[in-house]
């Protein structure tokens, strides 16, 4: 186990916990698949469930017509954004059923989606993205969890950022739930780290030096034809664009409640920290971007039961005790936003009983079945 200051790394210590934080506030977007509940493959009926929906303003389409989102309110505690998960899941997982189908928290289809994808019919913006990026579409049927932590403006979102950044592979490996794709076992924890990665916008942002230069780089997108609009930053880690926060895009979807809300109050405590380091006039830590990006990799092929990298150093080292420190090393802001208890006791059973890949593998097991993972998969979903 990793003691804050005391590892192979550079630093791993913040500034003292003594600094008063500001309050943080937390939103989390969710992508779901819809499947046929007899096929178990992706069906294109998200036109019809979001219209019997009603008129929930949380609940919305994606990329493709095989998905749907939900936003949640934003939310000062962890315990809001449970019960507003919990509650918005419910909605979805019960229309999906009239229609036929079955609510799936999985990035990834499972098994071969058909090509060309069914984007949204409605969205010319789709049709304008498989126009220039052809094939590249065929990815956009992952599904993702963002987080959203504020109230942060521009300059301070960008330079928390660059705080959070090193962290971002570890929140990859906590999450990863995705090793099956297009019908096969990828050898990878996270596939849908990888396979979103292979876009000219998305993967590892930059470590920016200023405000104007985060622009640049955002600008320099578009002016290359790499991205259509500002929606289409991909990065792993964001300004939002339309809401005052820091939107952490890493983590794979995955089912549980309780992984989504430790995935959410690490996001908070990582940006809370990172304020203290700015308050108190710290520089960001050095991290090469090499390093950095084979330990994204790492963290996507390995998971949670393997190896990572420390992101100062390059040095390997096991995935649950890089997972470990990131926790020691929040554990005064977890504390202090009263998430201490639930994060340690989530991290805990995930590394008892393994990571969503782990567990997704394991059922595969039994019967070499991909039907049985998208049954586990559906009804951990609905498990709320």
């Amino acid at each position: 186990m990793i003691e804050p200051g005391k590892s192979t790394s550079r630093t791993w210590s913040w500034a003292p916990d003594t600094v008063p934080a500001p309050s943080l506030t937390l939103g989390v977007e969710e992508e779901f698949l819809l499947v046929d509940a007899q096929t178990w493959r992706v069906a294109p009926v998200a036109p019809e469930v979001l219209s019997d929906v009603g008129d929930v303003p949380q609940i919305h389409s994606e990329g493709t017509r095989y998905q749907v989102e939900i936003a949640t309110p934003v939310a000062d505690t962890a315990d809001q954004l449970r019960d507003e998960l919990t509650a918005l899941r419910r909605v979805l997982a019960k229309t999906a059923r009239e229609h036929g189908c079955r609510l799936l928290a999985s990035p990834s289809p499972v098994l071969t989606v058909r090509t060309p994808p069914h984007l949204n019919d409605d969205e010319p913006r789709q049709r304008a993205q498989f126009q220039r990026f052809g094939a590249l579409t065929d990815n956009l049927v992952g599904c993702g969890r963002h987080i959203h932590v504020g109230t942060l403006d521009t300059d301070t979102a960008v330079a928390v950022a660059n705080r959070v950044r090193p962290w971002l592979p570890t929140l990859i490996a906590l999450g990863a739930n995705s090793p099956f794709w297009g019908g096969r076992d990828t050898g990878h924890a996270s596939w849908r780290a990888m396979a979103w990665s292979t876009w000219p916008s998305a993967g590892l942002p930059p470590h920016f030096s200023s405000t104007a230069h985060y622009r640049r780089s955002v600008e320099l997108l578009l002016t290359s034809g790499a991205a259509l609009d500002t929606k289409m930053v991909y990065w792993d880690m964001r300004p939002s664009g339309t809401w005052p926060t820091l939107e952490i895009r890493a983590p794979d979807m995955s089912p549980g409640l309780d992984v989504a809300v430790l995935q959410a109050a690490l996001g908070r405590a990582l940006v809370g920290a990172a304020l203290k380091s700015l308050a108190a006039g710290e520089p960001a830590a050095t991290v090469r971007d090499e390093v950095l990006q084979l330990a994204r990799w790492r963290a996507a092929h390995d998971g949670l039961e393997g190896y990572g990298l420390d992101p100062f150093t390059g040095t390997e080292l096991p995935a649950a005790t890089l997972a470990e420190a990131l926790l020691d090393l929040l554990a005064p802001e977890l504390a202090a936003a009263g998430d201490l208890e639930h994060a340690s006791a989530t991290l805990a059973s995930l590394l008892r009983d393994g990571s969503g890949a782990h567990r997704q593998r394991a059922v595969y097991a039994r019967r070499e079945s991909l039907t049985d993972v998208l049954h586990h998969l559906a009804d951990a979903t609905e498990s709320l």
